[in-house]
């Protein structure tokens, strides 16, 4: 589909894709006027982002991009970042006022400089209306005192990632759904020499993923409803305890790993159960030809939700992104009008389905994308953006809730427990002052 650059400044997308827009599953019949945003006169763009798994999210990307290039004459320059690079990345730009005009952070990171970053509340408002809603939480992320401060870009889903042939051998016909399964599986793989392992390191998206699962699971939480910190408890004690046996069934090393490390562990064959998005996966199917070894794994590769721990329901992080634009930008038009090309159905259906299950949709309306009943694996993923738990919960996102989390404090508090370098009441107990810090701020 070719584009103008009055069809690009009038809707984006243009009438045509706005029809289709308005008959996609949960989006109303109509929507307001979408907004006119004229690119500046010789505006250029640089949009900073993470560092891809998955290398059709990219591709993609950068050719819905060219097509905005294309329509409209404005130059984008793509640059990316490790995951763990982006948060003070973002955070510098923020502080001194220059750099990227665009970025993608992470998880409620917006919250700790939303004076720094533009209001896109009419962008974020005509999105959600042409498309059906915009996910809670993907939402809450991105809004601040009832303002978007960013648009929701996408969840990436985390769910168990195993080797069937192994859990069978282990002696398990099926995956178990709770975490008392779960332990004996793990303590089962561990001693056929196919171990589990999961992130205590400070990965930004399977660190706290693994954390917050392990915390939730049993029943506890960080802060209350009011934002009073009260990590110090018995379910966390729980929650601990367990980590610590679990903890014992893994391959060695997993208190320093970072995001890369379990994917590069599984696909060397080297252990049988880690929590990861779909990139594990689709990294040994796109590479299967090429080589016998991830033929083999890819398929032998099953995926399915974490367990259910004594609270008794799927609590899950799951990776989250929002698009920010910082209000130093000298070109703050062209800059929305680039999200908003982005945005629309023709694009943003694209990369959804480039991304092969590694990016879940941020409005409701994109649901149906055929990338979720493509392959049985990419189920476990599909709904990320819709059954997500924030953070901060269970009190409000903000500067705390941020900082607490780009501190690490969940995610130290369990590796020092589990690797012997604190009792579990010593590790509650630092984490709880550690916490205050920032929630009595």
């Amino acid at each position: 589909m070719k584009f103008t650059r009055r069809d690009v400044i009038r809707t984006t997308a243009g009438v045509a894709a706005g029809a289709i827009g308005s008959r996609l599953i949960g989006a109303p019949a109509f929507a307001q006027d979408a907004p006119k945003f004229t690119p500046e006169d010789g505006a250029t763009l640089r949009v900073l982002r993470w560092s891809p798994f998955v290398q059709g999210d990219e591709d993609q990307w950068l050719e819905n991009t060219k097509r905005f290039t294309e329509a409209t004459g404005v130059q984008v320059r793509i640059d990316k970042e490790s995951w763990e690079d982006i948060r003070p990345k973002a955070a510098v730009a923020a502080n001194v006022g220059s750099g990227p005009d665009i970025m993608w952070v992470w998880f409620d990171d917006a919250h700790q400089y939303p004076d720094k970053l533009l209001d896109v509340t009419d962008l974020a408002d005509y999105l959600g209306g042409k498309y059906g809603g915009w996910y809670e939480g993907g939402k809450g992320y991105a809004t601040r005192d009832g303002k978007f401060i960013g648009l929701p870009l996408a969840a990436i889903g985390n769910a168990i990632v195993y080797r069937d042939s192994w859990v069978k051998e282990a002696g398990f016909s099926e995956f178990p759904k709770d975490t008392a399964g779960f332990l004996e599986l793990c303590k089962a793989m561990q001693k056929i020499g196919h171990p589990a392992g999961f992130t205590h390191g400070h990965g930004v998206g399977d660190g706290n993923n693994y954390a917050h699962w392990l915390l939730w699971s049993h029943g506890g939480k960080m802060v209350d409803e009011s934002g009073k910190v009260v990590i110090n408890s018995p379910e966390t004690l729980k929650a601990i305890e367990y980590a610590q046996e679990l903890y014992k069934t893994f391959i060695p090393g997993t208190e320093s790993w970072l995001d890369v490390n379990n994917n590069r562990a599984f696909l060397a064959g080297e252990l049988g159960v880690i929590a990861n998005g779909i990139s594990a996966y689709n990294t040994a199917k796109i590479n299967k030809d090429n080589d016998p070894k991830l033929a083999e794994i890819a398929k032998d590769i099953r995926t399915t939700n974490l367990p259910i721990g004594p609270v008794g329901q799927s609590v899950e992080l799951h990776q989250t992104t929002t698009a920010v634009i910082f209000n130093y930008s000298p070109y703050p038009n062209a800059a929305k009008a680039y999200l908003q090309f982005m945005f629309e159905q023709e694009q943003m259906n694209d990369w959804i389905e480039k991304s092969a299950g590694y990016c879940c949709q941020p409005l409701k309306g994109f649901a149906n994308n055929p990338i979720w009943t493509a392959d049985p694996n990419n189920a476990a993923y599909a709904r990320a953006s819709e059954t997500l738990r924030p953070n901060g919960y269970a009190g409000p996102l903000g500067y705390a809730s941020a900082a607490t989390m780009a501190d690490y404090v969940l995610v130290d508090m369990f590796a020092k427990a589990v690797t012997g370098q604190a009792t579990p009441q010593e590790a509650m107990e630092e984490a709880d002052k550690r916490a205050n810090r920032y929630y009595r701020v």
